[in-house]
């Protein structure tokens, strides 16, 4: 008697990690990035602050975004860390997250940031009002890496 092979998970992915040095200065794309737990993502500008370690956003709603704009939405430009390929982000505060090996608790949920019109062109803002992402705080540490697996917990 033979086994079935194991399904394929439908889990959301990273598809996108970002940081950014300083205030105002572009985010770079990354392939990983270490995250301290208390502290946020090395190399990030809110590495050290007390609640806002790292933003995460949903690839389905950049596209939704991009529909509403008439044009793509990088990810990059609207300054988050984490894209994940899909899936509810929870906004509730307290809820919790794994990506890889990390988990992260959510703070609340991300306002649209004030560069968006500048980077992305008018509209965006209002485009992507709903659509800003979670901020978390990091309750453990480890590497966050494109292609890892976000458990969304219920």
């Amino acid at each position: 008697m033979s086994e079935e092979p194991a399904a394929a998970t439908d889990r959301p992915t990273v598809v996108g990690l970002h940081v950014a040095k300083a205030r105002r200065l572009p985010t770079r794309s990354v392939d990983s990035v270490e995250a301290e737990a208390g502290a946020g993502l090395v190399g990030d500008r809110y590495h050290g602050s007390r609640h806002r370690h790292v933003t995460v956003q949903s690839a389905a709603d950049l596209a939704a975004a991009a529909v509403d704009l008439g044009r793509p939405v990088d990810p990059g430009l609207t300054r988050r860390n984490v894209t994940i390929s899909g899936g509810d982000i929870p906004t509730k505060p307290g809820a919790r997250i794994t990506i890889g090996e990390v988990e992260l608790e959510v703070v609340r949920i991300a306002a649209p940031c004030r560069l968006l019109d500048d980077n992305l062109g008018a509209g965006a803002a209002r485009a992507l009002h709903a659509r800003a992402g979670t901020v978390f705080r990091l309750l453990t540490s480890g590497t966050i890496h494109l292609g890892d697996e976000v458990h969304l917990h219920p």
